[in-house]
């Protein structure tokens, strides 16, 4: 049988507000051990904060992680799916687009994330990726 999003996704997924600071927003990936955040405005889904964002579009550009906004670098209006749909339309999805996250939404409301490693350890848990996926990061 298919097996849908909602069974592979990681389920609460980080969230920081959009007018957070950078600063803060690297301290809530560093504390929670991930590499993106669910960026929210008014408790909508607003964009997708991740660790390549703040490197290339705040360090790499020498802006100020206290004064810049999580809105100001994130990747905005981002692609989501919903979390009942099937896994295949969730994998033609990140090729099509080239993602490596994808919020899972209900109703528009964020319930969740679909990495890449997910799908990886989910379709072939023998492939390097899934071994990578399923090991503890390095600190």
């Amino acid at each position: 049988m298919a097996r849908t999003v909602r069974e592979i996704m990681t389920v609460a997924p980080s969230t920081v507000e959009a007018g957070a600071s950078v600063r803060d927003a690297a301290r809530t990936m560093r504390q929670e051990d991930v590499g993106a955040l669910i960026v929210l405005q008014s408790g909508d889904l607003h964009g997708v904060l991740t660790d390549r964002d703040v490197a290339i579009r705040l360090v790499a550009e020498d802006r100020d992680p206290s004064t810049t906004t999580v809105a100001d670098i994130a990747s905005q209006n981002p692609t989501a799916i919903e979390s009942d749909r099937p896994l295949e339309d969730a994998i033609s999805l990140m090729g099509e687009r080239a993602l490596r996250r994808l919020p899972v939404v209900e109703g528009g409301q964020p319930v969740g994330i679909l990495a890449l490693g997910d799908v990886a350890v989910e379709r072939d848990s023998d492939s390097a990726l899934a071994d990578i996926s399923a090991s503890d990061p390095n600190r």
